[in-house]
């Protein structure tokens, strides 16, 4: 039984350290061709990188970091 708790919590410390390298969902470096920018943006609270949101084809949400400017 104490092996099989330690290799859980192995595994859980593994995906906690892993999803600090791995972007968050829906954002992404640039926006893809055929995004539409919108007049959007907020500080990301986790980050405190100010991100702007832009509608994919699709018309999902997607958050590209707004590059050179302050946090709000």
């Amino acid at each position: 039984m104490g092996v099989v708790a330690v290799i859980v919590a192995v595994g859980i410390i593994g995906l906690i350290v892993a999803s600090l390298f791995v972007r968050r969902h829906r954002e992404t470096d640039q926006p893809g061709a055929g995004w539409q920018r919108t007049d959007e943006v907020f500080n990301d609270p986790s980050t405190n990188r100010v991100m702007r949101v832009w509608l994919d084809e699709s018309g999902e949400r997607r958050y590209v970091r707004e590059e050179n400017r302050p946090a709000i």
